[in-house]
């Protein structure tokens, strides 16, 4: 093999970008991760719920299904190993009585997908639970919860290094070119521009994938799927949190519904909203807050007026528009492009979080690693 700067380059440092950079440096590579940004997990990694999914909904076989539940169970083993802060409080999927055959539904998808302890629970077993829901019934997943990203990035970055790796902030990916004989040249951007060589590339930017693939010499510009982006709010709610767990309504067209968690400082948080935007958009009408109060009294009557603060905007990378079935993740290797070394994302959204160390381990394989 041909001397290389990098064994391997990862372009993006949130928390998929990491995941893959981490599965690589466990297989012994050195590997820099190139992030535009002047921090980790400022995209799409920084705007999300921070929740762990059960992996419930998705399509038996599909990666999200798959890559959701094996993540999962990894990132709860690797908060242990690290001492990153999470709380596996359990998420209820609540139903009023127009939507209770949906539940059933939803529990054989996710024994299906062996999401382990699931239960169906009767309207007085919820509300011994959580008392201040209104609803006909729920669907239990004890395996849910929320965990502290931020910190779950940095753990990812000091595996990295540890391991002899780079994580380059501030240094744009501007193109990549393949290698005779294999391997790739990467232009990297930034105050101080350069170019360095690496046996395997692996693009995972986010919002940013479509414009990335474009600038990779030979990747067929047929095959770049069109970007779609896909915005959510969030509204704070002030006061007393009213649940420990997680309360999800039953699932919309495209996204999971607005839902609510209570964050690691003890705070009630609603959202996200799905609303499709012509590009990424991260401010926060306060007016939307008429349409949050109807929508979570549905399930939670006792929300008082005037408790909603607006709180932050994320915008997910969908490879779907208004009305279109919301496909699978996509990890396009050389099967795909025919362009050897190379793993290129797409439509990395929820669950991306949840299933970023099993998404490291997919990529990994498909590099023939």
């Amino acid at each position: 093999m041909a001397d290389f700067d990098f064994d391997a380059v990862v372009v993006g440092a949130g928390a998929v970008g990491l995941g893959c950079g981490y599965a690589l440096s466990r297989r012994g590579l050195v590997v820099a991760v190139l992030e535009q940004e002047q921090a980790i997990g400022q995209g799409v990694s920084s705007r999300n719920s921070e929740v762990i999914h059960g992996g419930l909904y998705y399509a038996t076989g599909s990666l999200k299904a798959r890559l959701c539940v094996e993540g999962r169970r990894m990132m709860y083993a690797f908060c242990d190993a690290h001492h990153v802060e999470y709380d596996r409080c359990g998420k209820l999927v609540v139903a009023g009585a127009a939507e209770l055959e949906r539940l059933d539904a939803i529990l054989a998808q996710a024994q299906a997908n062996d999401v382990e302890g699931m239960r169906r629970l009767s309207k007085a077993e919820t509300l011994a639970l959580e008392p201040e829901l209104a609803c006909e019934g729920a669907l239990l997943s004890p395996e849910s919860g929320v965990l502290e990203s931020h910190a779950y990035m940095l753990a990812l970055q000091g595996e990295i290094e540890a391991a002899g790796g780079a994580v380059v902030l501030a240094t744009p990916f501007e193109g990549a070119t393949p290698l005779e004989g294999g391997g790739f040249s990467v232009r990297a951007g930034g105050a101080e521009p350069t170019t360095l060589t690496c046996r395997y590339l692996v693009t995972a930017p986010g919002l940013s994938a479509q414009g990335v693939a474009a600038t990779i010499e030979g990747f067929p510009k047929d095959l770049i799927p069109k970007a779609h982006f896909g915005k959510g709010v969030y509204f704070r709610l002030t006061g007393k949190a009213p649940f420990q767990r997680l309360i999800y309504p039953p699932p919309i067209p495209g996204a999971l519904g607005t839902h609510y968690r209570r964050d690691l400082g003890g705070q009630g948080v609603f959202g996200p909203d799905l609303s499709f935007v012509d590009a990424p958009d991260y401010s926060v009408d306060p007016a939307k807050a008429d349409e949050f109060y109807r929508y979570i009294r549905k399930f939670w009557p006792g929300l008082p007026d005037g408790a909603l603060s607006p709180d932050y905007a994320g915008v997910r990378p969908k490879l779907h528009g208004p009305g279109e079935p919301q496909p699978d993740f996509r990890l396009d290797g050389a099967d795909i492009h025919a362009l050897p070394g190379l793993v290129a994302l797409f439509g990395i959204e929820s669950p991306g979080l949840t299933s970023s160390l099993a998404i490291g381990e997919e990529v990994a394989r498909r590099l023939g690693l």
